[in-house]
């Protein structure tokens, strides 16, 4: 949608009836392409005061400072969105989104270890996906989550950084962590053992497909998933195992979860999907 028809939708439609808005931009159309603005978001939240959830895709955020956003939203989500380097230092207004519950990060380029460690100022701040953030270190990932430890679900998804050293970050700084999801790739027993006994985690996933021969087998998983007083859900996607001896066991091993086993969706490649 160009920026003009938006703005003739602010106008003459929406109000304080919209809570949920999802917007594609022009970020692969060339320089001469309509971008968002400041004054367009600015002009969102006064019209929508009651917008909780704003989710965009495609768009060059990069002349758009994070304090143009509705100062009302819960939940953010970014893909295929190039940020400035400055959207998320610490040294931003600690009082920007002060009610930011929620944020995913898919395919953000431009999002590295610096932008991490300045979700901080966001002390609502519950749930973090980080999808595809290449430039995200396993120092990083590890100093970001010290200041972060009050998250209670985080993804980490088809990044490179490795399954056993992101649930080792995990392990020493979110003890109160409730929903974990994340890819496969270089997750070995050792590494997925750092999570027994956690006190607090009631979902955990593991996403294929990269499967090597460090991954654990059905009875490791079943073994450091009795340690888990609060499992409720152990999700298995993409694995390769679904109809197979390891969903058997691993249903019977655990009768008080819910087991599910299932290959991974095809993706859609339509952004409002």
């Amino acid at each position: 949608m160009r920026p003009k028809v938006m703005w003739h939708l602010l106008r003459r439609y929406m109000a304080s009836r919209l809570h949920s808005l999802r917007m594609g931009g022009y970020l692969f159309s060339g320089s001469q392409a309509p971008q968002l603005s400041p004054a367009l978001m600015r002009a969102l939240g006064q019209k929508c005061p009651n917008l909780k959830r704003l989710c965009l895709h495609v768009a060059n955020l990069s002349m758009v400072p994070i304090t143009s956003l509705p100062c009302t939203l819960r939940t953010l989500e970014l893909h295929s969105c190039e940020i400035s380097m400055a959207w998320l230092l610490k040294e931003q207004d600690p009082t920007v989104l002060p009610l930011l519950e929620c944020i995913v990060l898919d395919r953000v380029p431009a999002f590295r270890d610096e932008h991490l460690q300045g979700l901080t100022r966001f002390r609502a701040l519950r749930s973090l996906v980080l999808g595809g953030t290449y430039r995200v270190t396993e120092t990083g990932l590890d100093m970001g989550l010290q200041e972060l430890s009050y998250l209670q679900r985080l993804e980490v998804l088809g990044c490179t950084l490795s399954a056993d050293s992101t649930l080792l970050a995990i392990s020493r700084h979110l003890r109160d962590v409730r929903k974990i999801r994340l890819t496969v790739r270089g997750l070995s027993a050792p590494g997925l053992s750092v999570l027994e006994g956690m006190p607090a985690l009631e979902s955990l996933c593991l996403l294929g497909p990269l499967i090597t021969p460090e991954m654990p087998s059905p009875r490791e998983i079943l073994s450091s998933c009795l340690t888990m007083p609060k499992l409720r859900v152990l999700e298995l996607q993409g694995l390769g195992w679904e109809g197979q001896e390891a969903e058997r066991i691993l249903s019977k091993g655990l009768p008080h979860c819910m087991v599910i086993v299932r290959a991974c969706p095809k993706e859609s490649m339509d952004w409002w999907m």
